[in-house]
């Protein structure tokens, strides 16, 4: 087994609607996301899932929400953008990109701040 594993950065708003605290105002953060496919085999040139293709899944995901006020688009019309439901979101538009009979993608991490991070897979 494979994992091939990219970084991207985004920045975006966002407010939480019903929470008592200050994320209730419209507040943003430098989303650090990281995402790992795992791969069975190699293709003819011994690539497992090209990096590119990887990078520009990833570039094409996010790129609605960068720069963007979360709390405000389609994606998180019916629920707040909480780090949590942003890496389910995107883990799952990154598997309807990617899995295939050799690629699926294992896992979205999302950090909101250097010290604060979570991880979601299926």
């Amino acid at each position: 087994m494979f994992e091939i594993e990219i970084d991207r950065m985004f920045s975006a708003a966002h407010q939480l609607k019903g929470y008592d605290g200050d994320c209730r105002n419209l507040h943003g953060h430098n989303y650090e996301v990281t995402v790992t496919v795992q791969a069975d085999s190699l293709n003819e040139v011994g690539i497992a899932l090209d990096f590119k293709k990887l990078k520009a899944a990833l570039d094409e995901v996010i790129a609605p929400y960068d720069h963007h006020n979360l709390s405000e688009l389609p994606d998180f019309k019916d629920i707040n953008p909480t780090s949590e439901v942003l890496a389910r979101t995107i883990y799952r538009k990154m598997s309807e990109l990617l899995n295939d009979g050799n690629v699926k993608v294992a896992r979205v991490r999302i950090g909101e701040s250097a010290s604060s991070r979570l991880t979601y897979s299926e």
